[in-house]
């Protein structure tokens, strides 16, 4: 009689507990989140004439010499082919330094800026983020790039520099992280900047 009377307790406990905490808080915490902070906890999306346009956390393919490049993706799908910048399938390519197919990626990476020596190439233009899906990149990597952005949208360089300067984030309270360059925020300004 007491194991059926501990059981019933238990499943009880079980069906309380799981209203409780699997239902009741977490739609506390999201009514809270959503009125204290509702961009972030609505994923940081940019919406550009009422369009979703991307998020602010999530990198994506900018391709083309008239765009600011971010950092490559290391994203690949169930089969195991290449799915760039798809959030479903997050994670780093786990390949070791002196692995023959990290070293082609970097290479094949590096090839998008000839004439520039490799040791002038910022890691974070040919090396993909542990996540794959890094939306940021350092100041140096979008400076690099202003050149051929400039050829390419017939802007002066001199604007180009200014545009990337506005969009440099600093460290988080000045201390922590470093300093950084939203791809599409950068990239938005960008289109702003053509159609002045």
């Amino acid at each position: 009689m007491s194991v059926k009377r501990d059981l019933v307790t238990a499943l009880r406990l079980f069906a309380v507990l799981a209203v409780l905490f699997g239902a009741l808080y977490t739609l506390l915490v999201l009514g809270v989140l959503q009125s204290l902070f509702p961009t972030q906890a609505n994923g940081d999306l940019v919406v550009r004439h009422g369009r979703v346009v991307g998020s602010r956390l999530i990198g994506q393919s900018f391709t083309g010499p008239g765009w600011f490049h971010g950092r490559p993706s290391a994203t690949v799908s169930a089969t195991g082919r290449s799915d760039p910048y798809n959030a479903m399938n997050s994670g780093g390519s786990n390949l070791g330094p002196h692995n023959p197919l990290l070293v082609r990626a970097v290479r094949q990476a590096m090839a998008a800026y000839p004439g520039i020596p490799a040791r002038r190439i910022p890691p974070s233009l040919v090396e993909s983020s542990a996540s794959g899906l890094d939306p940021d990149i350092t100041p140096r990597s979008a400076y690099l790039q202003v050149p051929r952005v400039a050829r390419s949208a017939h802007l002066r360089r001199s604007a180009l520099m200014a545009l990337v300067r506005r969009h440099v984030h600093g460290p988080w309270l000045g201390l922590f992280g470093h300093a950084r360059v939203n791809v599409l925020e950068l990239n938005l300004a960008l289109v702003r900047l053509e159609h002045r």
